[in-house]
């Protein structure tokens, strides 16, 4: 058996136990991918991120839910390189990260903030009826009708697809009662990862929007805060001439209703899309990894 070291990084928030929290495994070579799944089935975390050597890159990240390996993850990623940059294990400036998704810039301020560069954005509208989403997500079809004339339900994406639904006022947004089989089966049909929803109205008066995401397909209910779709989201407002200033910072707000507030920083012209944000360590410890013919991982 093996031993990683293995912690747990509240992403998009600058205070612990807030934001959004990540696995990471900061020496993953080695291990396999039954043991990945098991080490992010023991971390708990919506999704953990391994970081491994590459032949062309920086480094590459890759990506486990407790049930299944994604593509990429936004805030693990921030998570992730935040981390390194605490433990002097890269400088701020520059880097590439490979992933499933493709290969991507990172840029790490010298506040630690870390900057993530996403896939081109693409935005198409989705085939589906307002009673659906409305039904889906516990709210009535009026407040998904009074803005989508101007912001039509949508999949956007900047490397993960997401079925993009504006609500009209925040009280709504709040007292959504998601269905989340419901839900499952509407991304099935559009071709998305999750559901996003947002609305204008926000808490702090910074912030652009707010927003909640629901990813029952990957296994997350709800995630407090989603750096991809947060991404894939402001680059649909852009397309929609939604937001003033062409290259102004987008801020959005989420993880309220779950008690874990955080902040997406947003940079994008609705196709380049740039997503920025702190990160905090609150775990960090080592996990007994078994072989992978094994059943369990015990943690030391």
């Amino acid at each position: 058996m093996d031993t990683r070291q293995a912690l747990l990084v509240d992403a998009f928030t600058d205070e612990p136990m807030a934001g959004n929290p990540a696995g990471v495994v900061p020496d993953a070579d080695g291990l396999d991918d039954e043991q990945f799944g098991k080490i992010a089935s023991e971390l708990g975390a919506s999704e953990t991120a391994f970081v491994l050597p590459d032949d062309e890159a920086d480094r590459r990240l890759r990506y486990f839910t407790p049930e299944r390996e994604v593509d990429l993850c936004g805030h693990a990623t921030v998570a992730a390189h935040a981390l390194l940059y605490e433990h002097d294990r890269l400088d701020a400036g520059t880097h590439t990260l490979a992933t499933a998704a493709g290969t991507f810039e990172i840029e790490i301020d010298d506040d630690g903030t870390v900057w993530m560069e996403q896939a081109t954005a693409t935005v198409r509208p989705a085939d589906v009826a307002d009673e659906d989403v409305a039904d889906a997500l516990g709210i009535d079809v009026a407040t998904l009708r009074d803005v989508g004339a101007d912001f039509p339900l949508s999949v956007a994406s900047s490397g993960l697809p997401f079925l993009v639904a504006p609500v009209n006022y925040f009280e709504h947004l709040r007292d959504a009662q998601p269905d989340m089989a419901a839900i499952e089966s509407l991304c099935e049909s559009v071709g998305a990862e999750g559901l996003y929803a947002f609305t204008f109205d926000t808490l702090d008066g910074d912030a652009t929007i707010h927003a909640r995401a629901f990813v029952p397909l990957a296994g997350v209910p709800e995630d407090p805060v989603t750096g991809t779709a947060a991404g894939a989201a402001c680059a649909y407002l852009r397309r929609h001439n939604a937001l003033d200033g062409e290259r102004e910072e987008i801020v959005v707000e989420q993880g309220h209703f779950l008690d874990r507030p955080g902040r997406v920083r947003v940079v994008t012209d609705g196709h380049d899309v740039r997503v920025g944000g702190r990160a905090v360590t609150t775990l960090d410890g080592e996990l007994t990894v078994p072989d992978s013919e094994d059943d369990d991982i015990i943690e030391v």
